[in-house]
């Protein structure tokens, strides 16, 4: 399985919208988000994008397909990247969570820009 996960195809525009969404995470202001860069202590390593990557192709594999939609992505990200992402105590005094940052990222991050 490992093999024929490897044959998938994953676009040029879906692995920089990865790439974007990880990169988001560690550098908010560079991509518009400053108002949440004060929650963050640590984005998401670049380890976050190889599992955003294997992931959204394990989950096309396992729908039927031989490529990779953006919703595969999107579907996954919760889950790869909230334990990934350390808030600053900040957040936490004003309610905020890793999850509605990457709810925010997921929302604001286009893809294929």
């Amino acid at each position: 399985m490992q093999e024929e996960l490897k044959k998938l195809s994953v676009s040029e525009s879906l692995e920089r919208y990865i790439v974007d969404l990880v990169f988001a995470s560690r550098e908010p202001q560079k991509h518009g988000l400053s108002e949440i860069d004060k929650y963050i202590q640590y984005g998401a390593s670049p380890r976050a994008s190889l599992h955003l990557h294997a992931g959204s192709r394990a989950l096309a594999f396992l729908e039927g397909r031989d490529y990779v939609l953006p919703e595969d992505i999107k579907s996954i990200a919760m889950d790869v990247l909230n334990h990934r992402i350390s808030l600053h105590y900040e957040a936490e005094a004003e309610g905020i969570s890793s999850r509605d940052i990457v709810s925010e990222l997921l929302k604001r991050i286009p893809i294929g820009r």
